[in-house]
């Protein structure tokens, strides 16, 4: 794909979600968008640091075996 439209469909994309995240706050409880994405931010975060502790033991084992 052209990098260009690589560009402008990854703004559209970002844009679009943060103004649906800001007007789910603003506009408050019928779709609630900005808790369900604040939680699943917490639980990404949990992971992340999961997976890149697993990637520490993993590279620290192989390391052993040199």
């Amino acid at each position: 794909m052209n990098k260009w439209i690589e560009i402008l469909l990854g703004l559209i994309l970002v844009i679009a979600s943060v103004l649906v995240w800001a007007f789910s706050f603003q506009w408050g409880t019928f779709w609630n968008f900005g808790t369900a994405a604040w939680e699943f931010l917490k639980g990404g975060i949990v992971w992340f640091v999961i997976m890149i502790g697993l990637l520490f033991l993993m590279l620290g084992i192989s390391d052993l075996k040199e």
